[in-house]
């Protein structure tokens, strides 16, 4: 096995605003792993939200684990990951890019999908949304006419007029909205919000209160007119218990949960419990999007647009077509370099 780290910097399409800041550049890194003249790829997206992944620290942290990775026999994914939780379970976002080359590279030797190995069939999947970041009314709105005819727009709100943001952007579609606070409201403000918003076609609210805010959550997830899904606050799989009871269903982004294999457990889990299951992208490129791709029948809603949000994808992979997932007709999560 050999292990080879690229750095993505990638401008984004426009610039992007949520509750939590703006982006304008996204600096991801790239994983590939190769064995047999075959080539595995994944993505380690950065943030700064929930710790220092950056690419430069996760590039320190594969480097320093480069002797345990190259030496790994690939046999089952889930496996390995266990195996490599050890040295890299305290970077999550760097060992999310591992396991997807890792899946990536699986299928690819084996000559399969990664869904179809995973037992899985590509039929009644969900439709992504496209997300439109915080902005001035007027810019918001050209947004969404920029991609005019998605199915479901996703709206960043946490602002001082998030219900006129709303209203605002109805007024050019008919499509399913999705809300997401990032965590900028309170209780009281949630539950008043909801109705309006109910009135003006939103399917769900996204992590209206603080990911602490638990007795917050419990009067919400009671008497908001709208369900409500966690994504703060459900980053690991210690997460999903704890969501039961303070949300109707879980946003699960692969990065924060260490990877598919993770994510995989988390929505099992999740379905025992009766949450409603989505998985949600930050912002990348097709290698990260593809693997998201890969599981996308055993979930509820999806999230997938971060390749479209950025200027210029530089992998090929899984893509959005108006909100549906278009397969390649590849092997692994399908991902290869343009």
């Amino acid at each position: 096995m050999e292990l080879k780290l690229t750095d993505l910097r990638m401008p984004m399409r426009h610039p992007f605003t949520i509750a939590h800041g703006t982006t304008t550049l996204q600096h991801n890194l790239l994983v590939e792993l190769r064995q047999d003249g075959v080539s595995g790829y994944g993505e380690c997206a950065s943030s700064t939200l929930y710790g220092s992944y950056t690419a430069a620290a996760m590039r320190a942290e594969l480097e320093a684990a480069r002797a345990t990775i190259e030496a790994v026999t690939l046999d089952d994914p889930m496996a390995v990951w266990d195996r490599l939780f050890p040295v890299l379970g305290h970077n999550r976002f760097a060992l999310n890019g591992l396991d997807a080359a890792m899946h990536d590279l699986w299928g690819k030797l084996r000559g399969q999908p990664t869904w179809k190995l995973l037992g899985l069939e590509l039929k009644n999947l969900p439709l992504s949304n496209y997300t439109i970041g915080i902005d001035s009314i007027d810019r918001m709105v050209a947004k969404m006419k920029e991609f005019d005819g998605w199915p479901i727009y996703k709206i960043k709100l946490g602002t001082t007029d998030d219900l006129a943001i709303v209203r605002a952007l109805r007024q050019h579609t008919d499509a399913v909205f999705r809300i997401d606070a990032n965590c900028a409201w309170t209780a009281d403000q949630t539950i008043a919000l909801a109705p309006r918003l109910k009135e003006l076609g939103v399917e769900f609210l996204e992590q209206p209160l603080k990911r602490e805010d638990w007795a917050g959550m419990e009067r919400v997830v009671k008497e908001s007119a709208l369900p409500v899904i966690a994504d703060e606050s459900c980053i690991m799989e210690d997460d999903v218990d704890r969501c039961a009871g303070c949300f109707h269903g879980i946003n699960i982004k692969l990065c924060k949960a260490g990877g598919m294999t993770p994510a995989r457990r988390m929505i099992a889990r999740g379905r025992e419990l009766g949450l409603k299951i989505m998985i949600g992208c930050m912002n990348e490129s097709s290698a990260g999007i593809s693997a998201i791709g890969q599981l996308l029948p055993l979930l509820d809603y999806v999230d997938m647009d971060g390749a479209v949000l950025i200027a210029k994808d530089p992998v090929f992979g899984v893509r959005l077509d108006r909100g549906v997932a278009v397969f390649p007709d590849a092997n692994g999560n399908g991902v290869s370099l343009l």
